[in-house]
């Protein structure tokens, strides 16, 4: 038994050394460096606190958290909306469940500079063009050169997109709720909602708060979707915390400061996740 724990053991030895070599040592490298003034190359020096505190008094960081998070609560709410609805629909007993499951699928094997680039297409010609034709003035703007509705584009292909995940595992949580809990509320007379608020939610909760949490945390580090659509712009409207970072240490010669500003987003966006799996728990033992 124990020559079999041992072997065990050594099995997890590579995977080990790998996850500390590519994700533990340039975290940790990237809170040393947060540190200093270093720009990415030559030389540095420690300069203690002094980027976190810049980092407080950076206008364009706070532009950036701000969108940042408005874009990440708005998506997290539709894609848990919306996928909830899907869900529900697909584990009905309907003709082709399987192959329309497929299908609802497909956007999430999608890249995500891919799709982002087909919607570029969608908002900048073809709904222009189909506006055209309709008379719809609506339609006529690019809605993505707009500094004030160009996050709303952003939102839109982002919970296209994310709907898919989120419907599989709302999918597999209606899978685990027995069948018999339906006939009885049925022959109790209780109404379709009745049956969702009292039965299904209550039992699927626990994919809920899965979904919740896991949707927050993707959308907060949102970087791919900006860069298909947006770059950032027009100006700084649409730039995220993850683009803020990367263009600013990478190509700004801030990489010290904007490892101070990644250190300072790691630990929001740990405190955002805890805290929401502790308020949703307790909502599940309420239900």
């Amino acid at each position: 038994m124990k020559n079999r724990q041992r072997s065990f053991l050594y099995m997890t030895i590579p995977a080990l050394v790998l996850f500390f070599l590519f994700h533990t040592y340039p975290l940790l490298q990237g809170v040393f460096y947060s540190f200093t003034n270093w720009r990415g190359y030559g030389d540095w020096e420690f300069v203690g606190f002094s980027n976190y505190l810049n980092v407080f008094q950076d206008m364009r960081a706070w532009s950036a958290y701000g969108f940042t998070f408005q874009f990440a609560i708005v998506s997290t709410i539709l894609v848990n909306i919306f996928s909830l609805i899907v869900a529900l629909g697909l584990n009905a007993n309907i003709k082709f469940q399987k192959t329309l499951r497929a299908i609802y699928f497909l956007p999430n094997i999608l890249s995500i500079l891919i799709v982002g680039f087909i919607f570029q297409f969608i908002f900048t010609i073809f709904l222009p063009q189909l506006s055209d034709i309709l008379g719809i003035q609506a339609l006529s703007a690019n809605i993505l050169g707009s500094p004030d509705y160009a996050w709303i584009g952003i939102v839109i292909m982002a919970v296209w997109q994310a709907v898919a995940f989120n419907t599989i595992l709302y999918l597999a949580g209606l899978q685990t709720v027995p069948g018999d809990v339906y006939e009885a509320a049925s022959i109790d007379g209780a109404s379709p909602w009745k049956r969702f608020s009292k039965i299904t939610f209550p039992l699927i909760a626990p994919f809920f708060t899965i979904n919740m949490v896991l949707a927050l945390k993707t959308f907060l580090m949102v970087f791919d979707h900006i860069i298909a659509l947006t770059g950032g712009g027009p100006g700084h409207a649409t730039e995220s915390i993850s683009l803020l970072i990367y263009t600013g240490g990478f190509e700004g010669g801030q990489f010290g400061y904007q490892s101070a500003n990644a250190v300072i987003y790691f630990l929001i966006i740990v405190g955002f996740s805890v805290f929401q799996l502790r308020i949703l728990q307790k909502r599940e033992v309420q239900l």
